[in-house]
């Protein structure tokens, strides 16, 4: 090899990798920018979840309170009856 291979060898390489970089950097935010736009439609989704129970549990005359106190104490119920005792 001679010398005059050399750099031009190292430079090519250096361009090669920044634009590796670059497509690499490119296609992460583009796979970022997909996966916050799918957690907000997800959210969207979710809001509007809640709000069709709600209005489900309006029209059968069920209060939000009491049932999720009612929930709570299932869970307390539920882990207390599944507790390990002592031997």
């Amino acid at each position: 090899m001679d010398d005059s291979a050399a750099p031009q060898t190292t430079q090519d390489l250096t361009v090669f990798v920044q634009n590796l970089l670059q497509q690499m950097q490119g296609r992460f935010a583009t796979m970022s920018d997909a996966i916050i736009g799918r957690i907000d439609e997800m959210g969207h989704r979710i809001d509007e979840l809640e709000n069709s129970i709600g209005e489900l549990m309006a029209q059968a005359g069920i209060e939000e309170e009491p049932a999720a106190e009612g929930a709570e104490e299932a869970e307390a119920a539920a882990a207390n009856s599944q507790a390990p005792t002592a031997a």
